[in-house]
């Protein structure tokens, strides 16, 4: 019985990062061995165990064949007979494919430790086909280290796009993966990885959409609505922007795709537009709630947003009660922030002033700071409650306009 570190560990300690999750392989074992020593058997569908005291996890070396579609088709084989190396050879990347024994000796059987030092994301064999869920993790590796996807495994991920294996992804393995991606420092890699492999199209035909649509013409000429997404993206992940922050960034310009270029110019039609395709998008791929709702409303608001030192006080209440700025306005600034991403997410603007996240904030607090019970009791009719609040927070906001 032999015991291995595998897989990030390994390929996290040669590259000088933080390891965060130690995973372990157990080579000449059996399931009955384990429990003797007092491992706890966790696996479903393959022979893992948590060690009784450090409660890592302890997988049996296994190997695995393809039996049906999508990540979930595979008959597991795991006997002491497995060897290191056919363990390996069944993961995703040649940097994954790692293993260091307790004496510190790298075992490294298909070169991962060349393609760190090359920077180039390498399939350890063909077997990486069989499993879609691996051009996800690949697209997810590459924003997190900025490294290369290689030749031949783009053309390997291609393929598997035409074969159709994409389409038998389950809809939450596909947001878990991209939802890991876009909280890398540069999310924008993953999406070119899967905009090259064709991935993209099938997954996200939303945001697929965006590349070739022109943006307004005091944008910079050579930077369409997709690479302009992927900027602000990537503007909001500097920022160490939340989750929900980053996906509305992703969305906010969906829009676009369906608007007609006489119309881009104005802006007038592609934010309704775009709720919708927003809304589909967080339907099928089961995005939860308080992404799927931030990324409607910057979708909705985020052109007014820009305009917002040009509106009326009636207009900027109407905009804090349609986005609950009351009640939520921890939500309401994470929407700004989106807002202030899409304004800079341009090249040469990304210090450009953009003064109306503080503006509205600021009005926002003078209509917070009326005070609606006070109001409500000097009502002798209930019924002109909510106009007499309105009209205070009205009053409000003017007065802190002018200011």
């Amino acid at each position: 019985m032999q015991v291995y570190r595998v897989g990030g560990a390994v390929r996290d300690r040669l590259l000088g990062l933080p390891v965060k999750d130690i995973d372990w392989v157990v080579v000449g074992a059996t399931p009955q061995q384990m429990l003797d020593l007092g491992y706890q058997a966790v696996g479903k569908d393959f022979p893992v165990f948590l060690h009784p005291d450090t409660r890592q996890e302890y997988a049996l070396a296994r190997t695995e064949r393809k039996s049906g579609h999508g990540y979930t088709g595979f008959t597991v084989h795991a006997s002491p007979e497995v060897t290191l190396e056919e363990d390996l050879l069944r993961r995703d990347l040649t940097i994954n494919a790692m293993a260091q024994s307790d004496d510190g000796q790298i075992i490294d059987p298909f070169n991962g430790q060349a393609d760190l030092q090359a920077k180039l994301l390498r399939h350890v064999s063909p077997a990486f086909s069989e499993d879609p869920v691996r051009i996800l993790r690949l697209a997810r590796f590459a924003a997190r280290f900025g490294f290369s996807t290689a030749p031949e495994t783009m053309r390997l991920m291609q393929q598997m796009v035409v074969d159709g294996e994409v389409d038998h992804l389950v809809p939450e393995r596909v947001w878990q993966e991209l939802a890991k991606g876009l909280m890398e420092d540069k999310p924008s890699l993953m999406f070119a990885v899967l905009r090259e492999s064709g991935a993209l199209a099938r997954i996200a035909p939303e945001i697929d959409a965006l590349w070739g649509v022109p943006q307004r013409a005091d944008y910079h000429p050579e930077v369409d609505t997709g690479l302009h997404t992927m900027l602000v993206l990537d503007y909001a992940a500097a920022q160490g922007a939340p989750l929900v922050t980053r996906f509305a960034a992703l969305c906010h310009d969906l829009g676009k795709a369906t608007t007609p270029p006489d119309v881009l110019p104005q802006h007038i039609m592609h934010e309704a537009r775009g709720v919708p395709l927003v809304e589909a998008l967080c339907q099928r791929l089961r995005v939860p709630s308080d992404c799927r709702d931030l990324a409607v409303m910057t979708c909705r608001e985020h052109t007014l947003v820009h305009t917002a030192q040009q509106l009326r006080a009636e207009t900027v209440l109407k905009l804090f009660i349609r986005c609950d700025a009351f009640r939520r306005p921890e939500r309401f600034g994470q929407m700004l922030d989106a807002c202030l991403a899409d304004a800079r997410g341009r090249y040469q603007f990304e210090n450009c002033d953009y003064p109306q996240p503080d503006y509205l904030r600021r009005l926002l607090a003078a209509a917070n700071a009326v005070n609606a019970g006070e109001i409500a009791q000097q009502c002798s009719d209930k019924k002109q409650i909510p106009q007499a609040v309105e009209s205070a927070r009205i009053a409000a906001i003017k007065a802190a306009i002018l200011n």
